[in-house]
This record gives C-alpha cells, structure tokens and sequence, in this order.
C-alpha cells in the first residue's frame, strides 16, 4: 500500500488485521511509513509499519470475564459531518477496490460479522479516531464514517446499535467488524462469528427502520475515550432482545456465484460448476425491480467455516470469487 495520500487509506491498517471470528485477516507483511497531510499531526502508532504498529501480534478480548454489557450505553444515531478521513471515494486494499457509499439510507445486508478488540484497543481506526473495544462500534467496508446501523444476530434476535468510524473487516465472506463490547451484546462472542443482518440507520428517522426488539433507551452520542479498563456505567434500562420462537427458521448460507438476467445463462454457471466438481449448486429466481433475476447458489453450508472452506476452493477452481447470501 502506498504512504498516506490521503492519510484515510493507510488508517484503514487499524481494521485491516482485525479479528475475523480468530482468523487474522490477509494483510501486507510491511506498508511504508505514513506521511501526515500537510500541517497535521500524526500519531505514533500510524507512522509505523504493520508489523511493528500493535502491541500483540493476535487479537483477542481482555483477560478478566466478559463484560457486563447491560451496562453499556448504545450510541444514539445523530447527524454528523463525515470524517476528514477514512472516506475516500474509492480505495484498494489487497489488490480489491472498494467504492464507498453516497449515503447510508436504505442500506440493508446480511451476512457474516467477525470481531475486533484488544489488539487494536486504544489506537486509530481509519476515521482518526482512538478504538475502543468497550464502546458499541464496528468497521465496515463502504458506508460513510460515521454512520450508524443495527446489527442483528439472525440465530438468536439479539440486536445492538453501533456507530461504524473504521474500515474492514478485509476478510473473504466478512460484512461487519464489530468491536468486542457489541460482539458480546449480541452472542457473537466468543464464537468469533455469527449471521447478521445490518440495517443502516438514518438519524432523522432512528426508528424508521428499526425491527421491533431492542431499542435501547441509552444516552450515549459518541464513544467513550479507551482507558484499558471496561466501563462503569449506571444502568441503562434496555428491554431484552426478542430471541427467535420454537418455531422460527434457522438461517441457512450459501454462496453466490452469480445474478443472470437470462436463464439460458444461470444455467450454464450451473453447468460449469457441476463439471469443476462443487455439489448442490440451484437455481433460484426471484423478481427485483419487475426484472426475474436468476441468482447461481451454492449451499446451504453448514457454518461459516464450511463457507469459507468453499470460497476458496470455488476461488481455485475459476470460478470467480462468490459473495455469501443469508436465507430463512
């Protein structure tokens, strides 16, 4: 990666090697010191390459028992102006360019979030900010910084607010970092990683979008400063998270190879799929917009590490890289 023109793209080496459900994300054994833009400080930790910038080389949550995170206010989405950094356009990371999102309004996705937190606790995400793994945040890919989401744990109904001021998780098959304190709220941890589903959130209509568990009553705008120990708070009432019924569908995962407007065409992904060897690959069409698209779907697979197992062999085999789809 080349020196900090702007400073944003090298911030991003915060979230870059951040926990991916304890698998360390793909990174660049060394990156060229950064350069501060002209009349800006830039702190220690990000003048120094990768490999000599963190205090540990794996991540991992702190030493004592888990955090009470009954204790922990959610942010509450406000209206913010975007980050002098962190929101470039487009940026490369690992030979992949990500082109970053006009807005967050309509933003919905599922998917699978991993966590970060010890490793990186106390140093600069890519919006200039100190993490802190015991406030609610995440990393994500596109969406403007700040901006503020919900994310859902699909398997049991938790859910938690978080304001999203880092770039990542630069992991295959990964949507969302989130920091430990909201990994906990939501049984991500100590899993590592877990289906979800993040909903954007507009700030002018918080509860527009919002599913009905959850919906916390915290006073909190902006996260707290780090302080290497886990916060103490007063209570903050929070009604439960709703966990799913008896009779509430198990998310299933798959992975796509492909959307074809015409049949003729899914059918021949299917083909070319099947002859490379990778089983229970279907046809599913759905109508977006009045147009039938025809989504080429491998699965559903066991787990996370099943779906990333498949990935790269899919990736070995040709056949391009797939992105993961959550169904009920």
């Amino acid at each position: 990666m080349r020196a900090l023109r702007p400073i944003g793209i090298v911030l991003l080496g915060s979230a870059l090697v951040a926990c991916a459900g304890h698998k360390p994300r793909p990174t660049p054994s060394s990156l060229p010191p950064a350069s501060a833009p002209r009349g800006a400080s830039l702190p220690p930790d990000t003048a120094r390459p990768q490999s000599e910038r963190y205090r540990q080389n794996d991540d991992n949550g702190p030493a004592a028992p888990p955090i009470d995170v009954s204790k922990i206010a959610e942010p509450v989405p406000k209206a913010e102006p975007r980050s002098r950094y962190g929101n470039k356009d487009t940026y490369s990371v690992l030979g992949q360019t990500y082109k970053l999102l006009p807005d967050a309004s309509g933003y919905v996705e599922r998917g699978i979030a991993s966590w970060y937190g010890n490793k990186f606790h106390g140093y600069m995400t890519s919006s200039f900010e100190p993490y802190d793994m015991y406030a609610f945040s995440a990393a994500h890919k596109t969406l403007p910084l700040p901006s503020y989401a919900r994310v859902t744990n699909l398997d049991n109904g938790k859910s938690v607010v978080v304001r999203i001021n880092d770039r990542g998780p630069f992991h295959e098959n990964r949507i969302i970092d989130l920091s430990y304190a909201a990994a906990v709220k939501i049984g991500v941890w100590p899993k590592g990683t877990g289906l979800v589903e993040v909903r954007a959130i507009d700030p002018a209509h918080p509860q527009a979008d919002m599913p009905p568990p959850s919906r916390s009553a915290a006073v909190a705008p902006t996260p707290a400063k780090p302080t290497g120990e886990p916060p103490r708070l007063a209570t903050v009432p929070t009604p439960p998270s709703r966990a799913p019924s008896a009779s509430a569908e198990v998310p299933r995962i798959y992975l796509q190879l492909g959307a074809y407007g015409e049949r003729a065409n899914a059918e021949r992904a299917v083909a070319n799929a099947t002859r490379s060897g990778i089983d229970r690959v279907a046809i599913q069409s759905v109508v977006v917009d009045g147009h039938t698209v025809h989504r080429v779907r491998v699965g559903p697979l066991a787990d996370v590490d099943a779906a990333d197992a498949m990935t790269q062999r899919i990736e070995q085999l040709g056949l391009g890289a797939p992105r993961v789809a959550i169904e009920r």
